[in-house]
C-alpha cells in the first residue's frame, strides 16, 4: 500500500515535470455525454461554482506571519544576522512539522555573482544545517564546477525548514519565508539568479507554469520595493535530474547559457 510520504514524493516529481492534468485510458465524448447527462449529474455540475469560495475560506491566513517576517528581515544587516532572524522566526509551520534540526538558510560565497534558489531542505540538509548537501546537492556542485562557477555561488531555498516527507512546500509556506529570501538577495546582490525546480521558479517569479515550460527562459526578478532588478533563469531541479538522467542535457544547456552571460558581464568593457 502506498504511504502518504510516497504519494507526496510522487506528486512532487510530476509537479516538477510540469504535469498539471491526467488523461483517462479511453477517450470520452464530453459533448455527447452532456446531452444525455441524468438530472443528478446536472445537479452536481453546479456544486463546483461554490467550491472555490469554500476552498479560499479554508486557506491559512499568513498575513500576520508575513508582516513579522518582513520586520525581522528588514533589521538584518548581514547574512549572519539574517540567519539569526530566520532561526528566531516561529511563523512558518514547517519549523514545527518537518524540521528535526536547525533552520537551513544558505551556504556559499556571501559576495556571490550567482545565487541558486531551490525549493526546500531535505533530510540531509535538515541534519547538516546547509542547503543542497545530499545527493541532489552533490550533483549540483558537480555541474557548477564543470561550468566554472565554483566559489562564485551562494545557495539557498524558498523555505528554510524541511517539509514533511520531503514534499513540495506550499505557496503559503513560501510566502511566509519570502521576505527572508528577498533580504538575502538584497544583501548578496548577485548578478543573476538560478531557480532550481518548478516550486522555486513559481514562487520567485510569481508564475504558475510548469518547469519544463519555464526552464531555459530569462526573466527579470524585481524586489517588492523596486530597488533591485536581477536576471533570473529557471532550470530543472537536481533531484529531478537524478530521477530522469536523460534531462541532464537540458539542465546543462541552461547552465551554459547562464555562465556565458555571467562571464560576459564580468569581462572588462
Amino acid at each position: 500500500m502506498m504511504t502518504t510520504a510516497t504519494a507526496e514524493s510522487l506528486l512532487a516529481f510530476w509537479a516538477d515535470a510540469g504535469v498539471d492534468a491526467m488523461l483517462l485510458d479511453a477517450p470520452v465524448d464530453r459533448i455527447a455525454a452532456g446531452r444525455i447527462a441524468p438530472p443528478q449529474l446536472q445537479a452536481r455540475k453546479a456544486a463546483p461554482a461554490v467550491a472555490p469560495v469554500a476552498a479560499r475560506a479554508n486557506q491559512p491566513d499568513v498575513s500576520e506571519a508575513i508582516a513579522q517576517a518582513s520586520a525581522l528581515a528588514a533589521q538584518a544587516d548581514s547574512l549572519e544576522a539574517l540567519v539569526a532572524a530566520v532561526s528566531a522566526f516561529d511563523g512558518c509551520p514547517l519549523k514545527f512539522e518537518g524540521a528535526a534540526s536547525q533552520a537551513v538558510v544558505y551556504r556559499g560565497d556571501p559576495n556571490a555573482a550567482l545565487m541558486v534558489i531551490g525549493e526546500g531542505p531535505g533530510q540531509e540538509e535538515d541534519l547538516q544545517g546547509q542547503p543542497f548537501v545530499g545527493r541532489a546537492g552533490q550533483l549540483l556542485d558537480r555541474m557548477l564546477a564543470a561550468a566554472g562557477l565554483t566559489g562564485r555561488v551562494l545557495i539557498t531555498n524558498t523555505v528554510f525548514w524541511r517539509p514533511p516527507g520531503n514534499r513540495t512546500p506550499t505557496s503559503a509556506e513560501q510566502a511566509v519565508c519570502a521576505p527572508f529570501v528577498e533580504r538575502a538577495i538584497a544583501l548578496v546582490k548577485p548578478r543573476m539568479l538560478l531557480l532550481a525546480g518548478g516550486a522555486s521558479a513559481n514562487s520567485i517569479l510569481k508564475k504558475d507554469e510548469g518547469i519544463l515550460s519555464l526552464r531555459g527562459r530569462w526573466f527579470e526578478w524585481r524586489s517588492n520595493d523596486g530597488s533591485l532588478e536581477i536576471p533570473a533563469l529557471p532550470t530543472l531541479h537536481p533531484a529531478f535530474l537524478l530521477r530522469q538522467p536523460a534531462a541532464k542535457r537540458r539542465a546543462w544547456a541552461d547552465l551554459l547559457i547562464l555562465t556565458e552571460r555571467l562571464d560576459r558581464l564580468d569581462r572588462p568593457a
